[in-house]
């Protein structure tokens, strides 16, 4: 027998899909979060799975360790190194203001105290040649002050070091001869290799700030795996999109911030090319967040650069956008005014339904006492829920605002969905793009719950619940390649570029690239590069990034700028100037997959035999709804609402104004009915 799996971890949830190379099955399970060590978790799930260790063919692991540290501010004191005479750029920042009229703004807080900023003597031109040779006697208060603080992380940013790296790879000499080995040390060059110095010297930071932490999980993680016997790679999902061995990961590992959230996306493009629809929305809605993302002609939107609460990143992102709403959110008063989010109960002690002491009301609650997940269902597979807390919890939060618990229940539901749709009129409409024009993809634990609701907001005509929509983002880390990408600085005008030159830089990105990919286990076969630049008009701070082929045909080149600007910005000039700033190189080792699921006909159907009924509320009225299990649905069904379909990972609910059937692949598809 052999085994690919995957693990990702949840606030709530800690989900875990296994492919039976074999059999050419796909199974899942769920198991509650251990937020103290997430890792625990893990294990518990495997150990479940009940087979033998040794059977592991491929272990990937998506884990949030990273960004809770960070969204906690539970990351490592930094100590940040900066050139002679720039060690303010980072406390500075820039000066823009993103709310030009919020009269209560504070600018964002930054990782590093100015306290914790030091200065070394040395000096790199633009051009990356040495002007003034690194200082070493600069260094003897900064291992002093490191030494007697029992400072953890080290961050290192000189000027202009994205063309020479040398006086950064010494000081990092320095400080290793001097200190002890598990001081982590960040080089702004190895991270981000791209002009901007205090965007260079804050992913850098982030690195170091997360490093220790992150470290320490995934070197528990692999030696407990090697205990049971897991002695081959343990993948972890990059905020790229791609996978990377744990080993390169805990070198770098800023590049592991949104690896959680990432793999819906990933299952998204997949999804997309299975079932041939090239415009997706996904939302990923669990038990603490509501990830969104865009699938777009097949693939995911990447972004080169982002922010985390306001601090600049400079590494590849597959842009999702994060709101606080998931089950687990908690209602709560203000000024007599009903919220809800972005607090949540989180796995401990979770919604009053799980019977762990939970005394507020959450949209779990709500959907359980409108009857739109049963009493007698088990969340996960194995949680029983307890209907008289949620009641309870309800029925004291109305009376507080002299409303029916029925009123305060829908208005709970409400609330969040409008939330969630608002957040997806954010990467859609604001970005000039029409969501009419997309299939919604819901899946995590209540995403289906909840999608045809988001879908009338936004006025979405076709709603997609994948197999498994509860461990959907676990399947996706299963879809994915190992990536790296590289980049290149490379300031010049493009009607002045030779091919020749262009053609020179990108093979060394490939060289590089290849070796790195060597690395990871990848043999030159399954190789595969893709070719962007970063390009803008002469005189423009900020860039769009340009697709190149192979061919490297400049006049091509030139077009597709020209018209990728004015799809970006509504407009361009054809005969102002060009300059490339970037080259970058995307990089793929190809995963083997053992499973084609465009073959899998998922169409194992079970008897509709004694099929349950229970009062579900919908628009304050009571509907006798079918409730049925998934399995039992086949492909040629039309079913009306109201309905409500039930898998082990999650609750489909379809309201009464839609009906519901079943594509090839087993993906539920919910549309409107003809008024």
């Amino acid at each position: 027998m052999s085994y690919r799996i995957s693990a990702d971890i949840g606030g709530t949830f800690t989900d875990i899909v296994i492919e039976d190379k074999k059999n050419k099955k796909t199974s899942t399970l769920k198991v509650l979060s251990t937020p103290s060590n997430p890792a625990i978790a893990v294990l518990e799930g495997l150990q479940k799975i009940k087979f033998n260790f040794k059977d592991i063919s491929f272990l990937v692991h998506g884990t949030t360790v990273g960004l809770n540290a960070f969204l906690e501010r539970k990351g490592s004191r930094v100590l940040l190194i900066m050139t002679s005479g720039i060690s303010d750029t980072y406390t500075i920042a820039r000066g823009d203001r993103k709310t030009l009229y919020d009269v209560q703004y504070r600018k964002p807080k930054q990782l590093v105290s100015r306290k914790d900023v030091h200065e070394v003597k040395e000096r790199m031109s633009w051009e990356g040649k040495i002007i003034e040779k690194i200082d070493k006697k600069s260094f003897v208060s900064i291992i002093k002050k490191i030494k007697n603080e029992n400072i953890k992380a080290v961050a290192i940013c000189f000027l202009h070091s994205y063309l020479n790296p040398s006086h950064e790879i010494q000081a990092k000499r320095i400080l290793k001869k001097e200190l002890k080995k598990d001081i982590i040390i960040s080089l702004s060059h190895e991270i981000a290799r791209e002009w901007r110095e205090y965007e260079r010297s804050s992913t850098a930071v982030m690195n170091a700030y997360i490093g220790p932490i992150v470290n320490n999980y995934l070197i528990r993680l692999e030696n407990e795996l090697l205990k049971k016997g897991y002695s081959k790679t343990l993948y972890v999902m990059q905020s790229n999109g791609g996978v990377i061995r744990a080993k390169t990961a805990i070198e770098n590992p800023v590049h592991t911030l949104l690896s959680g959230p990432v793999g819906g996306t990933i299952g998204g493009a997949a999804l997309s090319k299975i079932i041939k629809k090239p415009n997706l929305i996904c939302v990923d809605m669990g038990g603490t967040s509501f990830d969104m993302s865009l699938i777009i002609n097949g693939r995911p939107k990447i972004t080169n650069e982002t922010e985390q609460e306001s601090l600049p990143l400079l590494i590849p992102f597959v842009d999702i956008h994060t709101i606080g709403a998931g089950g687990g959110s908690i209602a709560w008063l203000e000024a007599g005014a009903l919220r809800v989010g972005p607090q949540s109960a989180g796995a401990d002690p979770g919604p009053a339904c799980y019977g762990k002491g939970g005394l507020e009301p959450t949209v779990t609650d709500a959907n359980l006492f409108l009857g739109r997940i049963g009493s007698d269902s088990k969340l996960g597979g194995w949680m029983q829920l307890d209907s008289t807390s949620s009641e309870k919890v309800i029925r004291n939060m109305a009376k507080k605002l002299s409303m029916t618990k029925v009123e305060l229940a829908e208005g709970i539901l409400s609330i969040i969905n409008a939330k969630m749709a608002d957040a997806i009129r954010t990467i859609t409409i604001k970005n000039g793009i029409d969501p009419r024009e997309f299939s919604l993809v819901a899946f995590g634990g209540a995403g289906s719950m909840h999608a045809i609701w988001i879908a009338e907001e936004l006025e979405i005509k076709e709603i997609i619940v994948p197999p498994n929509p509860g461990n959907f983002s676990a399947w996706g880390m299963l879809q994915t390649d190992i990536r790296r990408d590289l980049t290149k600085n490379y300031f010049t005008i493009l009607s002045e570029t030779k091919k020749s030159n262009l053609k020179k830089f990108f093979n060394e990105l490939i060289d590089e690239a290849s070796n790195l990919l060597k690395s990871e286990g990848v043999s030159n076969k399954k190789m595969i590069f893709y070719r962007t630049a970063d390009m803008r008009y002469i005189g423009q701070e900020y860039y769009v990034n340009i697709s190149i082929d192979s061919s490297l045909n400049l006049n091509k080149i030139n077009s597709d700028f020209h018209n990728t600007y004015k799809k970006t910005f509504g407009h361009s000039t054809p005969d102002a100037p060009v300059e490339i700033i970037n080259l970058r190189l995307v990089a793929i080792g190809l995963v083997d997959r053992v499973i084609d699921y465009s073959k899998i006909n998922n169409q194992k159907t079970t008897k509709r035999v004694n099929i349950k009924k229970r009062e579900v509320i919908f628009n304050n009225v009571k509907h006798l709804t079918n409730i049925i299990n998934r399995n039992s649905i086949k492909l040629k069904d039309r079913l009306n609402g109201p309905l409500i379909i039930e898998e082990e990972s999650a609750t489909t609910v379809v309201s009464p104004k839609y009906f519901v059937n079943k594509d090839l692949m087993g993906n539920l598809i919910i549309k409107r009915k003809n008024k």
